[in-house]
């Protein structure tokens, strides 16, 4: 992982009382390829459209490739949408949880 994404982005071994952070987990849904690190730390004022950045760089995706992110296996957030707001409404046990899929799968 290049250093760019090493600094916005952090393990689960980052110490979870920085309040400035929160945890989200990364699920794969269909054929998305399955990551090794599941639970990440990000800035809650990070976007979907930062987190499907990183997503893309993770998985190396082609450009051609999509890429789809799901709240709790419900619906498809806007790009502007910030992490704090989604943690705010739907966290689960104090976690974001994500669902990533190549092909459309809910909403």
């Amino acid at each position: 992982m290049d250093e760019e994404l090493t600094s916005e982005f952090s393990t689960s071994r980052v110490v979870t009382e920085n309040k400035e952070k929160i945890e989200i987990l990364l699920k794969a849904t269909g054929n998305a390829p399955i990551l090794k690190t599941k639970k990440w730390m990000v800035e809650k004022e990070k976007t979907v459209a930062s987190i499907h950045e990183f997503l893309r760089k993770l998985l190396k995706l082609d450009p051609s490739d999509s890429l789809f992110l799901y709240v709790n296996q419900a619906f498809a957030p806007p790009p502007d949408q910030t992490m704090k707001n989604l943690y705010d409404c739907y966290n689960t046990d104090g976690r974001l949880i994500l669902h990533y899929c190549k092909t459309q799968a809910w909403g």
